[in-house]
């Protein structure tokens, strides 16, 4: 079920929607990258690929994007040397897909530029220009929420580790 941003009084309500997704995903408070990942696939019903693409950044810009295809939702990103960032990239990804932003229709706009690519993710591709739009804060917020959760995980294994080795 998709959730839906709203801007009220130049307000926007994103905490609804992220804690709606997190409890949905009835993951606790710390959880793996592959515990986040296969609750995703779960709730969408559908794999989810990591993909890095050597120069997708150079040119546009653009560190990350999702691809929907009709039997997998494709993230790509950027390589980078940092491990957090590369993960900040996929995580924020997955939460435009988990709060609903890619089903979005909307399809009165031309496809002339774009051909080949779905009207969603054209969209979505031309809404990045603004990083303090209504979606992108909402995906942020998702995202920091999920980071968080995984660097208590990690937290919780070195303890267990240093415990019990």
């Amino acid at each position: 079920m998709p959730y839906r941003v709203r801007r009220g009084n130049d307000t926007v309500h994103t905490d609804v929607a992220v804690s709606t997704v997190l409890s949905e995903l009835e993951l606790g408070e710390a959880f793996t990258f592959d515990q986040l990942t296969a609750a995703s696939e779960r709730r969408r019903r559908r794999p989810i690929r990591i993909v890095e693409i050597e120069g997708l950044g150079k040119e546009a810009g653009l560190c990350a994007a999702v691809l929907l295809h009709e039997q997998i939702d494709l993230v790509v990103h950027q390589p980078t040397d940092s491990v957090l960032h590369r993960q900040q990239f996929v995580l924020h990804e997955i939460a435009h897909l988990l709060l609903g932003h890619l089903e979005a229709q909307d399809d009165d706009e031309p496809d002339f530029l774009l051909p080949d690519i779905p009207a969603a993710t054209r969209r979505r591709l031309l809404r990045r220009q603004d990083p303090d739009s209504p979606h992108e804060i909402a995906a942020e917020s998702l995202a920091d929420r999920f980071a968080a959760g995984i660097r208590r995980a990690a937290r919780h294994d070195d303890r267990f580790v240093e415990i019990f080795g």
